[in-house]
């Protein structure tokens, strides 16, 4: 019964729609990330010393996190393409009555194994982002009360 499948096909929807505001979420750090690094290569030309070694470190942080970044996304996007075929088999296992279940269920894990890779490397975007923006203690003057 097709009202039977398009209650099967409402999971991987909402996992979709999840999915979809990550991906948001990514492309909005991804644009901050990169607007970051075409000033530091500005930057790059024209410092020296202390001040363009601390230019080159940050070059190569902001270049981790875009890889990290791109590398999400692609897994995310795949796996939205997981779920799209997972939602077409249902679909398609009604309509011609053939069982694949099984076809549709291995699908499906892919999707979730690829939401587990994209929010992975997502986590490690986010550790590195911090890391970078820690504030020294000494700006905290923390012997203060305040």
């Amino acid at each position: 019964m097709i009202a039977h499948t398009i209650q099967l096909a409402l999971a991987p929807v909402f996992m979709l729609v999840a999915i979809g505001n990550i991906m948001n979420i990514l492309s909005t750090r991804l644009g901050r990330t990169v607007d970051r690094a075409r000033k530091l290569q500005d930057l790059h030309a024209t410092t020296t010393g202390d001040e363009h070694d601390l230019v080159v470190q940050e070059i190569r942080t902001v270049d981790r996190r875009i890889h990290l970044i791109t590398r999400s996304i692609l897994f995310l996007v795949i796996g939205c393409l997981a779920i799209g075929t997972t939602v077409a088999i249902l679909f398609l296992e009604e309509l011609f009555n053939y069982p694949l279940e099984k076809v549709a269920a291995g699908f499906f894990l892919v999707a979730v194994g690829l939401l587990m890779a994209g929010l992975t490397l997502f986590l490690r975007e986010i550790r590195i982002a911090a890391a970078s923006l820690r504030i020294d203690r000494n700006l905290l003057e923390l012997h203060r009360k305040l």
